[in-house]
């Protein structure tokens, strides 16, 4: 037997996998696995007809693999089943049938209403006014200010104030005052519940009878809840939009926003957390290429507006002021758009025509720009916006490359750069030409807040990362284990308190503050 041309196909093979993924291409897990079969087709071919064996061996050692093939095929058709994704590669995890479902905190919740928190104990700062009311923080930026985070958790660990287990999805949690209020999946029941932020105390639920079930996302609602003015405002996964009372939990409106305008879910779930936006609560539509964005009075829950010729992606609406006019910023699910945020009329539009999931949420850089990025190979786009004298708009690129991929991760400013997970690994884009200043250290599909010049990571893994940033390196300065398992929701930081949650457990930490702290 001649050992050369095997050792060709694989060195090959190696050679064309590094190859692929320093080139950074589309679908690249799928391209190995197809990368992966070639090689072992043609390492059996070699078998069958170069080896120079006797074919009576051959013959018996195809026979021994192609039973040990089959074997394994019905062994694995029959015995087991896909449950999610190995993290956000969207490669199936598959279990044994007979494995229990995850359910996540499947026992009825037992609720406190009468809890109060302890007052706080002296020395500590008392929350912000505001608190952090909705997805990634109070202007949807995911930048916070003013917190003076300990940098050395080695010496001064986080302390747990408590831990608890929680139903399935990958909401988050919104905070006002003392409560902390999230989504939830519990057997057949999705529910909007609110614990006591300093105790985890579950003080009131509601319930909706829906369950939205995904293969490989998992089951359970997507959506961050939004706190406005002493109500709730939530979308669950099916598209049922939630009005509240803060205080009790009470209904004050419900809209089945789906099934109310004929449109039909997006494979992964409504993901888009409400925008409350003069006296208008904003949400996205469905697959169709209509009513991408519709408002509803927040006070009643009657429908306004209704606007866009594209199709829902999984990002929120964003309020933000560019070239001189406050609107509504959208990433659809093929396009970019601006909407007069009293009528819903579309200002300008730029077309993004790829056709893969669009979960991240654009960034205002300054007066006329906005950057938007997308996962799957997708990239990243500066576009410039502008208003011409006659009152037209225009919507224009600057530039654009695969230098930043998130797939679905947020991203943040800092001065003139760009910060944010490509493919799970933290990246450094220049925002005045797109250009890479640096991508290093592998967090996974997680999510981040920028406090100061410090990177809040919630890992993929569980895992709480402080990381320093500067367009020159990171440096990555202290992490501890917050929770265990996949962890894709974002993460909340109220000064010293932080919580987390994934589909299996939710927690509140006290994180240590620099010195300088009084």
């Amino acid at each position: 037997m001649h050992w050369r041309m095997p050792a060709t196909f694989m060195i090959l093979a190696g050679v064309t996998a590094a190859y692929l993924r320093y080139r950074e291409i589309r679908f690249l897990e799928p391209i190995l696995i197809g990368i992966g079969l070639l090689t072992a087709l043609s390492l059996g071919l070699w078998y069958i007809f170069l080896t120079g064996l006797r074919w009576r061996t051959r013959l018996v050692l195809i026979l021994i693999s192609a039973a040990l093939f089959a074997g394994l095929y019905f062994g694995l058709k029959e015995f087991t089943r896909i449950e999610g994704s190995i993290g956000g590669s969207g490669i199936p995890r598959l279990v044994w049938k007979w494995s229990p479902r995850p359910d996540g905190a499947a026992l009825p919740l037992i609720l406190a209403p009468e809890a109060a928190a302890p007052d706080q104990p002296a020395g500590t700062v008392p929350l912000p006014e505001g608190g952090f009311p909705q997805f990634l923080g109070p202007d949807r930026s995911g930048v916070l200010a003013g917190i003076p985070l300990g940098r050395d958790w080695e010496r001064t660990p986080p302390k747990t104030l408590w831990r608890q287990p929680i139903g399935l999805g990958w909401s988050a949690f919104a905070v006002s005052s003392r409560n902390a209020i999230t989504q939830e999946q519990r057997r057949e029941e999705e529910l909007i519940v609110c614990y006591e932020l300093q105790t985890g105390r579950p003080l009131w639920a509601h319930t909706n009878r829906v369950r939205f079930s995904e293969t490989l996302g998992g089951d359970g609602p997507r959506a961050t809840p939004t706190i406005h003015q002493g109500r709730v405002y939530a979308m669950g996964g099916s598209g049922i939009l939630d009005c509240l009372e803060e205080a009790t939990g009470q209904l004050i409106w419900s809209r089945d926003v789906l099934r109310e305008n004929h449109l039909s879910n997006l494979t992964w779930g409504k993901s888009c957390s409400p925008l409350l936006a003069h006296d208008l609560v904003v949400v996205t539509g469905g697959e169709q290429h209509e009513k991408a964005l519709l408002a509803y009075a927040a006070a009643t829950g009657k429908p306004v507006w209704q606007a866009g010729r594209d199709g829902a992606s999984y990002c929120s609406p964003l309020l933000a002021s560019v070239s001189g006019q406050e609107q509504i910023l959208m990433v659809n699910g093929h396009s970019v758009t601006g909407h007069d945020p009293h009528n819903g009329e579309i200002l300008w539009d730029y077309a993004w025509p790829d056709e893969f999931a669009k979960a991240t949420q654009p960034l205002v850089i300054d007066t006329n720009r906005v950057f938007i990025a997308a996962g799957y190979g997708v990239g990243c786009v500066m576009l410039q916006i502008d208003r011409s004298a006659a009152g037209g708009w225009s919507a224009v690129a600057l530039w654009k490359n695969r230098n930043l991929k998130p797939k679905f991760t947020n991203l943040v400013r800092r001065g003139h750069h760009v910060y944010g997970l490509d493919d799970g690994i933290l990246t450094c884009v220049n925002l005045e030409q797109g250009n890479r200043e640096w991508k290093e250290g592998r967090y996974g599909h997680g999510q981040i807040l920028l406090v100061e010049d410090l990177l809040l990571i919630q890992a993929e893994s569980g895992d709480i990362v402080l990381v320093e940033i500067s367009p020159e390196k990171p440096k990555e300065r202290t992490r501890f284990r917050a929770l265990k398992g996949k962890t894709w929701n974002n993460l909340v930081l109220l000064h010293d308190l932080l919580l987390v949650r994934n589909d299996q457990e939710a927690a509140c930490y006290r994180l240590p503050l620099s010195a300088s702290q009084p």
